[in-house]
Parts: C-alpha cells; sequence; structure tokens
C-alpha cells in the first residue's frame, strides 16, 4: 500500500510563490508516474502537472510558465514550485502516484492552496 504525504499549502498574496512537496512511502517500485491535480469548490478534479520517474513532464495550459514540477527518486518525492500565483490557482492539491503498468491510482490527503487578490 502506497501512502503519500503532502506538506506546503498555504495562503499567498496574488504574485507570489508557494512550494509542495508529496512523499510516497510503501513501494518499492522506481518506475512510476507522480503528479499534482487540484479541485477547486464546485468543480472537477483537475490535472496540474505530472511527471515520470525518467524526468519526462506535462503541464495543464494554464500552469505553463509558473510552476515546476520536480522529483527526487532517491527519496520518493515530488515537488511542484508554483510562481506567480494567481487567485484562480486557489484550490486543493492532491498528490498522486501510479506505478507503471498499473491501473491503481493512490492519492494523498490533499493540501489547501489560497490566493488571495
Amino acid at each position: 500500500q502506497v501512502q503519500l504525504v503532502e506538506s506546503g499549502g498555504g495562503l499567498v498574496q496574488a504574485g507570489g510563490s508557494l512550494r509542495l512537496s508529496c512523499a510516497a512511502s510503501g513501494t518499492t517500485v522506481s518506475i512510476n508516474v507522480m503528479g499534482w491535480y487540484r479541485q477547486a469548490p464546485g468543480k472537477e478534479r483537475e490535472l496540474v502537472a505530472v511527471i515520470s520517474s525518467g524526468g519526462s513532464t506535462n503541464y495543464a495550459d494554464s500552469v505553463k510558465g509558473r510552476f515546476t514540477i520536480s522529483r527526487d527518486n532517491a527519496k520518493n518525492t515530488v515537488y511542484l514550485q508554483m510562481n506567480s500565483l494567481k487567485p484562480e490557482d486557489t484550490a486543493a492539491y492532491y498528490c498522486k502516484f501510479r506505478a507503471t503498468f498499473s491501473t491503481v491510482d493512490y492519492w494523498g490527503q490533499g493540501t489547501q492552496v489560497t490566493v488571495s487578490s
């Protein structure tokens, strides 16, 4: 069973920055994809950014150029550096883990990001 622990959310003014972290434990699968999704009140959960264990990345158009996803494979940890934050980035941010060749997704408990105008 994979456990994901997120940290780094909070309240920030528009234009500010935050860095989210997600540490995975309980797995020995080194080939995987980890990523960040977000869900605002009344909206569906959406992809923010994902990164494979090989370093390939994919971003939502709305965050390209502002957010950067990275990972430390030795620590099984993924990071999301969020710059130039906007009020529309306000949401609960969730970390997801999926082992390659698996259809099972594991989710973190979520961390709230609130951007004030």
